[in-house]
């Protein structure tokens, strides 16, 4: 039976997206320090993110824009971005262990394993993936946002990412339907 673990990164920022990624890895995978993402360090996990690409069977990314975000609610497009990653997959999967309290329709048998992402391995593998990525686009948006802090605070509600709000104003990455930023509006 092919598995494929999945996870998501970012519901609960202000900006950006939310992100998902699907891992489908061998039988007798073994990494040392595989864990869910927020256990470990920035620098483990880019470490970590490279050696799951290089041994899985297969991995895949899937997102939800902010337009999603805003359009479907952070759920629905969660669960969209879910189903974007794993039909994303090179390989085809018999099941889907998915982080959480519910899994999407993927056209196949999926279970929610809450606390999945400290206990499956493939669940693990993902929220390493997905987090790394994030981070990644949340640091290269910096670049065009450089007053929001993204590139440290990854769009998250931090003090300082509020004052920005208020100072600078709401971003085009900014989710609109989230209170913090509907309230600028």
């Amino acid at each position: 039976m092919i598995i494929a673990g999945v996870d998501e990164v970012g519901r609960g920022p202000l900006a950006g997206p939310v992100v998902t990624a699907a891992v489908v890895l061998p039988a007798k995978f073994d990494l040392p320090g595989l864990t869910d993402s927020k256990k470990l360090t920035h620098k483990k996990r880019e470490s970590l993110s490279i050696a799951i690409k290089e041994q899985a069977l297969a991995w895949s990314l899937g997102d939800a824009s902010v337009a999603e975000i805003d359009e479907l609610n952070i759920l629905q497009a969660t669960m969209l971005a879910m189903q974007r990653a794993v039909a994303g997959l090179a390989i085809d999967v018999d099941k889907v262990l998915v982080d959480g309290n519910r899994a999407p329709d993927f056209g196949i048998p999926a279970q929610a394993i809450i606390g999945g992402d400290g206990i499956e391995p493939s669940i693990s593998a993902a929220s390493i993936i997905a987090k790394v990525a994030r981070d990644q686009l949340m640091t290269a948006y910096a670049e065009s946002f450089p007053n929001y802090g993204f590139e440290r605070n990854s769009g998250y509600p931090t003090k300082q990412h509020r004052e920005a709000l208020l100072t600078f104003g709401i971003t085009p990455i900014h989710r609109r339907s989230f209170a913090p930023v509907k309230n600028l509006l």
